[in-house]
């Protein structure tokens, strides 16, 4: 069990401070789990960086004493020395918990995260903070890693946290910022920025939660076994999906926006199916409403059931599609395209409470 709380003293201003950007998944996800997409020849998850973003800091104490604190949730821990951690079944802060477990940092630290995307939201806030928190970790206990790596630790944790296989399109937006395109193969994962306008997708979409939290882990799950399972509606809809995916890539490359509407259109119709409760009657409400604004298509990110919808708009039309989003009950978020991904900064960037 955690020890009681005991004053802390910070043995310098050494502090590490990392951020990495939350996404939205526009075409592909759910068949970048292994090994679904070695069923589908030439699959391709594509989604976008934005500019909600996720963070860790770490301030060395002087001691052993280890300290987790989430900021954004006020949950946090402490724990006389790496033993007391190690020896405990459950934890608070589970994430960093997790990632400490990896690590084994033999000296004593406060490490502090924060998320801005809403809980359960459906833009890997868990995986953008996966991968700012592996690599304030590295750093600090002095390994070099480069940042595939940081990646395949922080995917594989993740999974050991929900304890169903993880995704890997998730980290890449993290990782990297931008658009990307992660391809996946017999021969491995290859990200690949997509050469599009980030100003023309700043003008283009709407992103917006609807303020009911989904469980990725469960949906994803049972769409997973049915694709293992044989099950020939879901396999069928899976290649689908992959052919729109790679379609998508295709037309975001070339800036061919009637086609990335038309895509993104097919994309939620298909994948609606694959599951029971992906879609919901107030997700259904929220993208008719939007839709009479100037709303072109919509998906829900993620795993649905919740969580956040990403909602391709007409130019201009922003103002209009928000309002009547907020009017019926959603929360538009503050979109633009992060233009980067993993980063380190100095600690006054990062706001965190006094310790």
């Amino acid at each position: 069990m955690p020890t009681a709380p005991q004053r802390m003293s910070p043995v310098n201003r050494d502090e590490i401070v990392t951020t990495a950007p939350c996404r939205a998944d526009l075409a592909g996800g759910t068949i970048d789990i292994w090994p679904l997409y070695l069923f589908h020849p030439g699959a391709v998850s594509v989604n976008i960086a934005v500019a909600i973003l996720t963070s860790c800091k770490i301030t060395p104490l002087s001691g052993r004493e280890i300290v987790l604190r989430s900021q954004d949730t006020g949950r946090h821990e402490r724990f006389a020395g790496l033993e007391e951690l190690l020896a405990a079944n459950t934890y608070r802060h589970p994430l960093a918990a997790h990632l400490v477990r990896f690590f084994k940092p033999s000296a004593g630290f406060l490490l502090e995260t924060h998320s801005e995307s809403p809980a359960g939201a459906g833009i890997s806030g868990s995986s953008a903070l996966m991968i700012a928190t592996t690599a304030a970790l590295a750093r600090f206990v002095g390994r070099t890693i480069d940042i595939e790596q940081i990646r395949v630790i922080a995917q594989n944790v993740e999974a050991q946290l929900i304890r169903v296989p993880t995704g890997c399109q998730d980290y890449y937006p993290a990782m990297y910022g931008g658009v990307s395109a992660v391809h996946l193969g017999p021969d491995g994962i290859r990200w690949e920025a997509v050469p599009v306008s980030l100003d023309e997708i700043d003008q283009r979409f709407v992103l917006f939660y609807t303020g009911a939290p989904r469980q990725s882990g469960i949906n994803n799950w049972e769409v997973f076994k049915q694709h293992i399972d044989g099950d020939k509606h879901v396999i069928h809809n899976f290649a689908e999906i992959s052919r729109i995916a790679q379609a998508m890539h295709r037309a975001l490359g070339a800036a061919q926006w009637a086609d990335v509407e038309r895509l993104l259109r097919e994309e939620w119709k298909l994948r609606r199916t694959n599951a029971p409760g992906i879609a919901t009657p107030l997700i259904d409400k929220l993208i008719a409403v939007a839709m009479q604004q100037g709303a072109r298509a919509a998906k829900v990110c993620g795993a649905g059931g919740g969580g956040c919808v990403i909602v391709f708009i007409e130019k201009g039309t922003r103002q209009r599609v928000e309002g009547a989003i907020r009017e019926n009950g959603g929360q538009p978020l503050d979109f633009s395209v992060a233009r980067q991904g993993l980063a380190f900064h100095s600690a006054p960037e990062l706001k965190t409470a006094k310790v």
